[in-house]
């Protein structure tokens, strides 16, 4: 018989910054091997897929979080690349060593276990009162559940925890939304990026003026009078507030928005929670592994040779990218890891990251998601896709998971 061999990966493999087929490219990813050469935006970097080797590289010394410090392209990246922002923030997400125990220790207390389980009061009221505002919407109508419940609940959550004004919200939601864009020119890049920092200082020097009961004011006292070896700088101080706002709004969007889509287009997965076998928490663990929030996080950097299974290896300097979501539905890590099944025993991921950049903010982005769900799927037990699932439009990003918009039908027509 014939020998058939298999398709051949183009290498470097170019990212598609719409990524309009996420799921083929991350099949490809994995049929390349554990790392392979990749181009992202213009920038070549090795894109890591294989779970296990992805963990190893997440906690070696030898992978850094810091491009000053440890990646030759940072200079050109910062003037051309559409995603420098990602690279030169100075905040605990591109830290790494003493720097990011530093930072990150001045952050973590807002999100300990007992600080979040005080919020859950604060987030279970927004979501009663978002629900509300959806059953004004009459029986038959499509609502944007993405525009209506995903986005404002975490932009209300980030708002509590930092103080920011109603008012504001909107205006942080869409330049955010622009970070996370991966088909923005360079100049449209930096020029969000501008207009987000011009918010930031507003910010900062409203809490200055009028200090409150909220992050922002606990980190600007820190930047002012904090103890030795635990002050911010003003960069810092700005950038840290950044990181918080982006990564507690953008992740938790699309937890939401995926894990509804996921159950409307699979009622025998939603039947497992309304019958006892499955918990609400196992469709937010499901959906973190099956399509989590983010794709694929940028970037790392070798600080030595690091060697590859299988031969060669990634030499000091070149850059890496964690790619979650091919890794989370690696076939060596789960049993027939594309199917969605809340019932799964098994359910590992890497959605949060892992090693000593493991996101803070997880377990409130669980919190959260678990209260949405489940308060949705209780006052809307009707609720129903108004289109095909493989119809959706997926954001224009490589990095973020999550649709342009979610028509979703909450109540049939009335006869």
């Amino acid at each position: 018989m014939p020998q058939h061999s298999a398709p051949a990966v183009p290498v470097p493999v170019v990212l598609d910054p719409a990524a309009r087929d996420a799921d083929a490219e991350h099949r490809l990813l994995r049929a390349a091997g554990p790392a392979t050469r990749i181009d992202i935006l213009g920038v070549p970097a090795w894109s890591v897929t294989d779970p296990a080797l992805l963990k190893n590289l997440l906690t070696s010394p030898d992978v850094s979080k810091d491009a000053r410090r440890h990646w030759p392209g940072f200079e050109d990246a910062v003037q051309t690349w559409p995603l420098a922002l990602w690279v030169a923030a100075t905040n605990m997400f591109t830290a790494y060593g003493g720097d990011h125990r530093r930072l990150r220790g001045t952050v973590a207390p807002a999100f300990s276990a007992r600080r979040v389980a005080a919020l859950r009061p604060t987030v279970e009221g927004i979501v009663d009162g978002l629900l509300t505002g959806l059953e004004a919407v009459p029986p038959g109508e499509v609502t944007d559940l993405r525009e209506r419940f995903a986005y404002p609940l975490p932009i209300a959550v980030i708002g509590h925890l930092l103080g920011v004004p109603d008012s504001r919200g909107d205006e942080f939601r869409a330049l955010v939304n622009d970070v996370f864009d991966t088909t923005l020119t360079p100049a449209e890049a930096a020029g969000n990026a501008g207009r987000l920092y011009t918010m930031l200082d507003a910010l900062i020097a409203a809490k200055r003026a009028a200090p409150g009961d909220d992050m922002a004011s606990a980190l600007i006292a820190l930047s002012e009078e904090g103890p030795e070896g635990r002050r911010l700088s003003e960069e810092e101080l700005r950038d840290t507030l950044l990181l918080m706002i982006n990564a507690g709004y953008e992740t938790t969007v699309n937890l939401i928005d995926q894990a509804v889509t996921l159950l409307l287009s699979r009622p025998a997965q939603l039947d497992h929670v309304r019958e006892g076998r499955a918990t609400w928490l196992d469709v937010v663990e499901e959906t973190l592994r099956h399509s989590p929030p983010v794709k694929h996080l940028p970037l790392r950097y070798a600080v030595a040779d690091i060697p590859l299974p299988g031969g060669g290896h990634i030499a000091k300097g070149e850059a890496i990218l964690a790619s979650y979501a091919a890794a989370n539905r690696h076939p060596d890590w789960h049993d027939d890891a594309d199917a969605f099944e809340v019932t799964r025993i098994t359910k590992e991921h890497l959605a949060f990251g892992h090693g000593i950049h493991f996101c803070l903010g997880a377990a409130l982005a669980r919190m959260e998601g678990e209260v949405a769900l489940s308060r949705f799927f209780e006052r809307f037990p009707d609720a129903g896709l108004a289109s095909p699932r493989e119809d959706l439009e997926p954001v224009a990003s490589l990095i973020s998971n999550g649709h342009r918009s979610l028509p979703v039908r909450l109540r049939p027509r009335e006869a």
